[in-house]
């Protein structure tokens, strides 16, 4: 996959180029009451799609990909929200899939996840600036792999970022692929560019929030995370 686009402010720029400002001073606060409401696998309010697709589209990109994987099938398979264990080294991340809003972005993930393309691999980019996320699922840890397709974007327009969202990158629209950024503080400055596709809980931000307190191995507020963070396993469960 291209180089990701995450731009939050005017000071951060594509992919890894960022302020040089300070990190933040309260990386490991407590999660908000908002934060505390574990996610549940069960269909919420304005979570479910109007009308799912009867198929989705996944194009060959014209790149290789990072780990050899099949094309998803046209008809998504999750189409209600499906509960997900994303096994870290530094932490179980408990997730909760929209399949219900985001049916295509969610059968993607679960077809990668199925065929392992996530095991072993690290998560390659930590904000600690203007955004809070974490962002994985490129198996070359560079920013620029993918699976070598792409699939649309699943918006409503009014997309918000607060802790606990787990989003698509992207290189612009369309170009969804297989690499996601957790949020672990609010980011609400981030344009509604990006399919959010699922949620986790507060157990589960704590482990971020720790991550994101030993900051980046460059020591700058964009850039690997200092701690190395390797995703064991993704679990339907």
């Amino acid at each position: 996959m291209r180089p990701l686009v995450i731009v939050p402010l005017a000071c951060l720029a594509l992919l890894v180029s960022a302020c040089g400002n300070e990190a933040d001073d309260d990386p490991v606060a407590e999660p908000t009451s908002a934060e505390e409401s574990a996610p549940q696998a069960t269909e919420d309010p304005g979570e479910t799609a109007s009308a799912a697709p009867a198929t989705c589209v996944y194009t060959p990109d014209g790149t290789a990909p990072a780990k050899p994987v099949d094309l998803p099938a046209g008809e998504p398979a999750a189409t209600s929200n499906t509960a997900v264990l994303l096994s870290t080294t530094a932490g179980d991340l408990n997730l909760v899939l929209r399949g219900g809003a985001t049916p295509c972005t969610v059968h993607s993930f679960i077809t990668l996840a199925e065929q392992g393309y996530f095991d072993q691999t690290s998560c390659h980019r930590l904000t600690t600036d203007g955004i809070w996320v974490l962002q994985c699922g490129d198996p070359t840890a560079t920013g620029t792999g993918g699976p070598g397709y792409a699939f649309a974007d699943e918006l409503t327009g009014s997309e918000t970022y607060p802790a606990g969202t787990l989003a698509m990158a992207n290189a612009g629209p369309g170009t969804n692929g297989s690499q996601f950024f957790l949020v672990y503080k609010d980011s609400l400055g981030l344009p509604a560019n990006y399919t959010v596709f699922g949620k986790f809980d507060a157990s589960s931000i704590r482990v971020l929030q720790r991550i994101a307190a030993k900051g980046t191995s460059t020591g700058t507020p964009d850039g690997p995370p200092a701690e190395t963070v390797e995703i064991q396993s993704v679990t339907v469960r």
